[in-house]
């Protein structure tokens, strides 16, 4: 079954289709192809932020058609080795909050019904 992924890393997001038996090594072979780094300079986090094993398959961490979808992407955590061979810490940066809604354009209750302006 598909398995819809957003690979997470600072402030990089990469959404990532694969089936749910794929192998973490080849989702790194995956990630390879789009930022140029060797499966072996990649490290994988699941939700928990535990590494996750090359070996084992996307199912393995809970990442299936069910809770994985399209309109809720499961999400992974990756590091990358840098240039003196020391990985990263994991960093996932927060993604912004839209700026509140202008008080003509909010809701209001008059007389118990909701009324826009």
């Amino acid at each position: 079954m598909d398995v819809f992924l957003m690979v997470r890393r600072k402030k990089l997001t990469i959404f990532i289709d694969a089936k749910d038996t794929t192998t973490l090594l080849e989702l790194k072979k995956i990630i390879e192809g789009i930022l140029k780094v060797y499966p072996r300079n990649q490290r994988l986090y699941s939700r928990e932020n535990n590494v996750m094993e090359d070996e084992k398959q996307l199912q393995e961490y809970g990442l299936n058609s069910n809770t994985a979808k399209v309109q809720n992407p499961g999400t992974v955590g990756l590091t990358v080795r840098d240039e003196n061979g020391d990985l990263e810490s994991l960093e996932l940066t927060p993604y912004s909050a839209p700026p509140d809604l202008p008080d003509v354009m909010k809701s209001q209750k008059i007389n118990g019904q909701e009324q826009t302006s």
